[in-house]
């Protein structure tokens, strides 16, 4: 049996997905996502910008006006909404094809690299992460707004019993340990803020 490449599953879910993506996640970004990005973006230094995992671009509207950002999605059709959510939106931004996994970029190039509710859904977080500490140059910033497993021991359990049929539905893992993942890529965690318990949070690395 011919396996599957993780990142071509992945890619297919989220081209499967494209098309009511938006709908689906309106309540949730009307409610909490939408200000969370927004905190997020604040918090973007430097001139040279890169954020993985730019879906649909829902965090275009929030670009700072002076840093020209690179924008990179896996999956086709959510990169096309991007593109189209771009349009009218007068800031230097760069949309591309590509996997975080295995970025076409130079070592030590970003100023920041972001991510919004990326890492669950990357197939190998730790080599995603160890990618983006590549092309980050030293002394530059990860950004990470993430949910992950949750901490008590009973909601974890639920968390993982729930996960393998979230992931066929909607190509997200909701156990990743994505606090522990950015350690063990070789960050340094400097700010830890938790938004809704300690399900979502704020990373700065």
């Amino acid at each position: 049996m011919k396996q599957i490449n993780p990142s071509d599953l992945t890619r297919k879910r989220y081209d499967r997905l494209a098309f009511i993506y938006d709908l689906f996640e309106y309540p949730m970004e009307w409610l909490r996502f939408a200000s969370w990005r927004a905190v997020l973006m604040n918090k973007v230094k430097g001139r040279q910008v890169l954020e993985v995992g730019v879906g649909t671009g829902k965090n275009l509207p929030h670009y700072p006006r002076d840093i020209k950002v690179i924008a990179i999605a896996l999956s086709p059709r959510m990169l096309e909404k991007a593109k189209k959510r771009a349009l009218g939106l007068y800031f230097n931004v760069e949309l591309l094809e590509m996997d975080a996994q295995y970025l076409a970029f130079p070592d030590d190039h970003f100023d920041t690299v972001f991510a919004t509710f990326v890492f669950c859904s990357v197939p190998d977080p730790v080599l995603g992460l160890r990618e983006l500490r590549r092309v980050c140059k030293p002394g530059g910033r990860l950004l990470l707004l993430e949910h992950m497993r949750p901490g008590n021991p009973l909601l974890g359990f639920i968390f993982d019993i729930l996960n393998p049929m979230v992931v066929r539905m909607m190509g997200a893992n909701i156990n990743r340990r994505t606090l522990e993942n950015v350690l063990k890529a070789g960050w340094r965690i400097k700010e830890e803020a938790l938004l809704s318990s300690d399900i979502v949070k704020l990373i700065h690395a």
